[in-house]
């Protein structure tokens, strides 16, 4: 791997134990070297991580909500805290995290309590009823771990579910509301599995900030408003009318105290008996009755799908990147190998000489963007099912002699999966199924230098629209291929029972060449995931900009079609001339939620929020 003309300095001993990587023996030639942009963002950008500061005041007060213009980094600044740090989607939530690092809790008890605070005051975007992936560092072993707490598919499932009568595919819109497309949630599960192994501070300890937030209410945001105003099912569904609107059928105002004592008292049970009063009892029981008893598409979903579904430990699918490596979640999510490929593809290109934003940078990522989407499209999926060749998608000699279709000076246009020597591979039919971007996006790290970046989700906003005491049930299985068969060939991504559908979720972690910590980030987005998060790299380590700036860094997405620039954005000049150079471009709104830590050499922690949404960073 480390032969073949990547320029790699590093020469560590990577061990898998158990489905953990272990960092061991690890020596590098030279230390790591970063700019000092890099290490510390300049002064003006800077904000002290004190969430009791005048930036993060206003940022509680008055969360930004997406816009249909990106407005820039003039809204934001980096955070910087000397020993642990919490970013998230939402300031609240954020909060809730930063009380538990305080009170001596870990990495994970801090990721559990911001994603329980999300599910109160984001629940558009993720909760207990949906699924989430988690990788974490463990500092002292230098281990990397992933789990898995995606959704599955009950074991009634079939691969024509979702087709119309007459055999045809639906449009999206006609089966995400209702049952039909809820997938049993995983995220609670995994979640106290992680716990169970990495956590500090008592379960129920972690779900107090969540059960005060839902107890005493908090202020709708912009953001929160705006989605239920022009949402078009939220209201076919009477708790979930009764919640977001007013009598009179309006989405209720920002800054209406919008309290959940259904969701609070849900917690309360949770935090007393653990995950199992979710998947057994009485709260399991209403899941069922609302999924299959929905008044459309009702689902298929059984008592005994709920109480056996289980998460799963992964092994991290990690590469060198110069003189990184860098690990994220495998298969069932496409987002691990994705990321790595295009990053891999680029491998040979001397990026730092690139200008950030020019027409040459977007093109060269763009094409490498092509390539790896052409691979996912025909070879992800759960792999559970379906023989994925992880190792050989992200092979430094593979994707050497793929990088090789990158031209500087023409667009290679629709690319080709490669070919990989795998017995069923010239079985699988491509096919690029729709992923919703109701996500969520949480990276921390704790006083101990672990680290753990976590995306969730619940698919579409809102999910299926299907509330349950309190929260919103997923809709996820529109994730799957609506069609089983391409070509007469069948589809990865087909529907199976219990099999967990595709996602694009991308948690990642970095480490140097001594195994040590340099950044956790991830985003929502739907397949963009990839794209926002691989931009976002490069910027930190390539471009050597602070991870604040590489955050506000203009999106230039390309999923082997359109090269998507972001609308609002100094990238819509390039139109004309990556148009000369062979891309179809289109311009639109590129709403990331990028959230991301990075540990400097002099060990402070740097924290940036997407000011495309309304998270923070804050620490101590």
């Amino acid at each position: 791997m480390l032969g073949l003309r990547n320029r790699l300095a590093l020469r560590p001993m990577l061990t898998l134990i158990g489905g953990v990587l272990i960092l061991a023996g690890c020596q590098h030639e030279g230390e790591l070297q970063l700019s000092d942009q890099a290490n510390t963002p300049a002064d003006k950008n800077i904000v002290e991580a004190d969430p009791k500061s005048e930036a993060n005041k206003e940022a509680r007060a008055t969360p930004e909500a997406a816009s249909d213009r990106f407005t820039g980094p003039a809204n934001r600044s980096s955070a910087v805290a000397q020993k642990y740090m919490v970013a998230a989607a939402n300031p609240l939530a954020a909060q809730a995290g930063l009380e538990i690092l305080r009170a001596g809790g870990s990495a994970v008890d801090a990721v559990i309590a911001t994603q329980l605070a999300l599910n109160v005051v984001e629940p558009q975007s993720s909760g207990i009823g949906g699924g989430a992936f988690l990788m974490h560092y463990q500092a002292k072993s230098r281990a990397i771990e992933a789990f898995d707490g995606r959704e599955t598919a009950p074991a009634a499932a079939s691969g024509d579910m979702f087709l119309k009568k007459d055999g045809s595919r639906p449009n999206f819109h006609d089966v995400v509301p209702g049952g039909l497309s809820v997938g049993v949630p995983g995220a609670l599960r995994m979640m106290e599995s992680a716990h169970k192994k990495h956590g500090h501070l008592s379960w129920a300890r972690l779900f107090e900030p969540a059960i005060k937030l839902a107890d005493e209410g908090f202020k709708i945001s912009k953001r929160l408003h705006t989605l239920v105003k022009i949402d078009r099912h939220l209201k076919k569904f009477s708790l979930s009318n009764a919640f977001f609107y007013d009598n009179a059928g309006f989405a209720k105002p920002v800054g209406t105290l919008l309290v959940n004592k259904p969701l609070a008292e849900t917690f309360r049970q949770i935090a007393k008996d653990g995950a199992d009063a979710f998947y057994n009892g009485d709260i399991a029981a209403d899941i069922i009755k609302t999924v299959r008893g929905a008044s459309l598409n009702p689902g298929r979903m059984t008592a005994s799908d709920l109480a056996a579904y289980q998460a799963k430990k992964r092994s991290p699918v990690c590469s060198f990147y110069r003189m990184w490596l860098i690990c994220g979640m495998p298969p069932p999510t496409s987002g691990g190998i994705t990321t790595l490929q295009i990053l891999g593809l680029l491998q040979s290109t001397d990026l730092s000489r690139l200008i950030p934003g020019s027409a040459e940078a977007v093109h060269m990522i763009a094409e490498a963007g092509r390539l790896a989407f052409a691979d996912r499209n025909k070879y992800l999926a759960d792999d559970d099912f379906v023989a994925v060749p992880k190792d050989r998608l992200i092979d430094p000699g593979y994707l050497a002699k793929r990088a090789k279709l990158i031209s500087k000076s023409q667009s290679m246009g629709k690319a080709k999966p490669g070919k990989v020597k795998l017995k069923t591979a010239q079985l699988l039919g491509t096919y690029a199924a729709h992923e919703g971007e109701s996500t969520s996006h949480i990276s921390v790290v704790d006083g101990a230098g672990n680290a753990a970046s976590q995306t969730s989700s619940i698919e579409n906003a809102f999910g299926s629209r299907l509330m349950v005491r309190g929260f919103l049930l997923n809709n996820q299985l529109t994730d799957f291929s609506f069609v089983p068969v391409a070509n007469g060939k069948a589809i990865a991504n087909r529907v199976q029972p219990k099999k967990r559908p595709r996602s694009s979720m991308s948690p990642t972690l970095v480490v140097d060449g001594s195994g040590k910590f340099v950044m956790a980030v991830g985003s929502p987005g739907g397949s963009r995931i990839i794209g926002y998060v691989a931009k976002t790299l490069i910027a930190a380590l390539d471009w050597k900009m602070g991870v604040q700036a590489a955050i506000d860094l203009p999106h230039f997405v390309n999923r082997n079609g359109t090269t998507d620039l972001e609308k609002g954005s100094n990238l819509e000049v390039l139109k004309p001339a990556l148009e000369k150079l062979g891309h179809k471009v289109r311009i639109r709104k590129l709403t990331s939620g990028l959230h991301a830590i990075f540990k400097a050499k002099d060990g402070k922690l740097y924290g940036g929020a997407d000011p495309r949404r309304e998270g923070v960073a804050i620490g101590d």
